[in-house]
């Protein structure tokens, strides 16, 4: 079966970070799940379609990932797609706490999922989807935190 895991998050929007943590988990698992939450709890920049588009765009010259959207409990879609590793990217200490406690309730929720921390590259450890909205909102330059399309969608939502 090989080692299977998944990116989780809303992805809103999917930044250069993103794109770089998910290319380096599929170097250590042979396939990687980029898995988009619908996350209704959140008023999301972007449907969840456009969000998966962005993703699927960005990455379609890699082999061993699938990104695909999903709602409800994250565990849940891993154990129905036979995901057994949930890849989570620490950019900051104030991260960590965070992060520790969604691998913790993961862990009971269910045994059979693991939880691994991947840390950015450092050129890319300050970049957010909250900043990035934030400058694009205010119409900065986003080009060098995120893909072209990506960039285009950003410029395009907020044109004034």
């Amino acid at each position: 079966m090989g080692s299977r895991a998944m990116y989780p998050g809303t992805f809103d929007p999917f930044t250069n970070g993103h794109n770089d943590l998910v290319r380096r988990a599929c170097r250590i698992f042979d396939r990687v799940v980029v898995a988009i939450a619908a996350n209704p709890g959140k008023t999301p920049l972007f449907t969840l379609e456009q969000r998966v588009a962005f993703a699927k765009e960005v990455l379609a010259d890699v082999s061993n990932v699938e990104v695909m959207g999903y709602t409800g409990l994250t565990v849940e879609f891993a154990r129905k797609q036979g995901l057994n590793v949930i890849v989570r990217g620490l950019r900051v200490v104030s991260d960590f706490e965070f992060e520790f406690q969604l691998a913790t309730m993961s862990r009971h929720l269910s045994s059979e999922v693991e939880t691994v921390f991947l840390t950015p590259t450092e050129q890319f450890n300050f970049i957010s989807s909250t900043l990035i909205r934030e400058i694009a909102s205010l119409q900065g330059d986003v080009r060098e935190f995120v893909h072209p399309v990506v960039a285009a969608a950003l410029q395009a939502r907020f044109q004034k």
